[in-house]
């Protein structure tokens, strides 16, 4: 799962180290990619992410996103 994310962004966004903690708190990804990316996911797996699960601790690292897709599929 999380490497099948990992190419998914990647693709769509290969400016983002998606390597890299702290994507949120750094400013790695700013609010309109992040606005993306919640697209991009929720069509990809299918899913819709409710505004509650919109917070940082869930961005802020491939892990803590890939943990996010599978909780909600």
């Amino acid at each position: 799962m999380k490497e099948e994310l990992l190419k998914l962004l990647e693709e769509e966004y290969p400016e983002v180290d998606f390597h890299a903690e702290n994507l949120v708190d750094d400013g790695i990804l700013d609010s309109l990619t992040l606005v993306g990316m919640i697209g991009t996911i929720s069509i990809e797996y299918g899913i819709q992410i409710p505004y509650e699960e919109i917070i940082s601790e869930n961005f802020n690292s491939l892990d803590a996103i890939a943990a996010l897709v599978e909780r909600l599929r």
